[in-house]
C-alpha cells in the first residue's frame, strides 16, 4: 500500500469517526450538543482537522443525514420483505408505516438530521443525493401499487410520507395520545391506501 493509499484510508476512517461521534452526542443529548469544540475532544483530534474534513456543523448533520438515509430505506425494505404475503399490498403498507415510525423513534437525532435540519442537502431535485432519492423510492416501490387508479404516485407517496411523518414529529412532541399509535397508523393505511 502506497503513503497516499494509507493517508486516504485514514482520512476516511476519520471522517466516519467525526459522523458516528456528532451522532452518538446528537441521540444522547441533542443537536444543540454537537459542537465542533466538544466534537474535538470526543474524538482526540483538533479543532482544524474538523474543519479539514467538514466546514461545519451543517456539513455534519448533512453526513449524519446520508448515513440516515441509508439505514431508513433498508430498513423500509426489510420490514416490506418480510410483511406476511397473506396480507396482500396492504400488509406491505402496514409494514412500511411502522417501519418508518420505529425507524423516527429509534433514532430521533437522525431523524431530525434527515428531515428537521439544515444540513445543506438538496431534496426533491436534479441534485438530490442519491441516498436521499433512494430512502423515497423504498417508500414509492410499495405505495406506487396503492396510490389508485389515476393519482401520481409519486405525489401520493409523498403525501403519505407527509403523514407519517406528522406522526413520528407529533408523537415524539408527546402531542398525540401514545395509546391510540396503532390504531393512527391502522386508520392511515386503511384511508389512504387503496387495497
Amino acid at each position: 500500500m502506497s503513503v497516499q493509499e494509507r493517508k486516504e484510508r485514514e482520512r476516511a476512517a476519520r471522517e466516519r469517526l467525526i459522523v458516528a461521534t456528532a451522532r452518538e452526542l446528537a441521540e444522547e443529548q441533542g443537536w444543540d450538543a454537537v459542537t465542533t469544540r466538544r466534537l474535538a475532544e470526543r474524538i482526540e483530534y483538533s479543532q482544524p482537522v474538523l474543519y479539514s474534513h467538514f466546514r461545519g456543523k451543517r456539513e455534519i448533520i448533512g453526513a449524519v443525514a446520508l448515513e440516515g438515509a441509508v439505514e431508513l430505506a433498508a430498513a423500509v425494505r426489510s420490514a416490506t420483505s418480510a410483511a406476511p404475503t397473506a396480507d396482500g399490498p396492504r400488509g406491505l403498507v402496514a409494514a412500511l408505516a411502522h417501519a418508518y415510525l420505529d425507524f423516527a423513534a429509534r433514532h430521533p437525532a437522525v431523524y431530525d438530521a434527515l428531515f428537521q435540519l439544515d444540513g445543506g442537502l438538496a431534496y426533491a431535485r436534479e441534485d438530490t443525493p442519491a441516498p436521499l432519492k433512494d430512502a423515497f423510492a423504498s417508500l414509492l416501490e410499495t405505495l406506487a401499487e396503492v396510490a389508485g387508479d389515476g393519482v401520481d404516485p409519486g405525489a401520493f407517496t409523498e403525501t403519505f410520507w407527509a403523514a407519517l411523518h406528522g406522526l413520528a414529529t407529533l408523537t415524539r412532541a408527546g402531542r398525540l395520545p401514545p395509546e391510540y399509535a396503532a390504531s393512527r397508523v391502522e386508520l392511515l393505511v386503511d384511508r389512504l391506501a387503496r387495497v
